[in-house]
C-alpha cells in the first residue's frame, strides 16, 4: 500500500516504514505527526482525491531535525566587476512513515 501526500509545497509518494526528508516542520524529535493532505491511496484499488481523499491520513514519527550540506550561491555580472558569494544550508525533518489509514 502506498500514498501520495502533500507537505511543504511538495508531493511525496510514501509507503509504510519509508524514511523521508521533508521541509522543516515545527515538531520535536520522537513526536508523532499526522498528514491529512492525502492526494491518492494505491493498493489493489486506487483511490484518487478531489483534491484530497476524505478520511485518509498518514502517520509518521519524527526521527531527526537537521540541515543539508552547504550549497554555494554565486552571482556574477559580466563586465561590471560585481560578484556575490553566499552559502545556504536548507533545514529538514527526517520522518519514518508508521501507518497509512485509508
Amino acid at each position: 500500500m502506498y500514498a501520495i501526500i502533500e507537505t511543504g509545497g511538495k508531493q511525496l509518494k510514501v509507503s509504510e516504514n519509508d524514511v523521508i526528508f521533508v521541509e522543516k516542520l515545527d515538531v520535536n524529535e520522537g513526536d508523532k505527526i499526522t498528514f491529512d493532505k492525502v492526494l491518492m491511496i494505491g493498493d489493489e484499488k486506487v483511490v484518487i482525491g478531489n483534491p484530497y481523499v476524505t478520511g485518509a491520513k498518514v502517520e509518521a514519527t519524527v526521527e531527526k531535525q537537521g540541515k543539508d550540506k552547504k550549497i554555494i550561491v554565486f552571482k556574477y555580472k559580466p563586465k561590471k566587476s560585481s560578484t556575490t558569494k553566499q552559502g545556504h544550508r536548507q533545514p529538514y525533518t527526517k520522518l519514518t512513515i508508521t501507518k497509512i489509514v485509508a
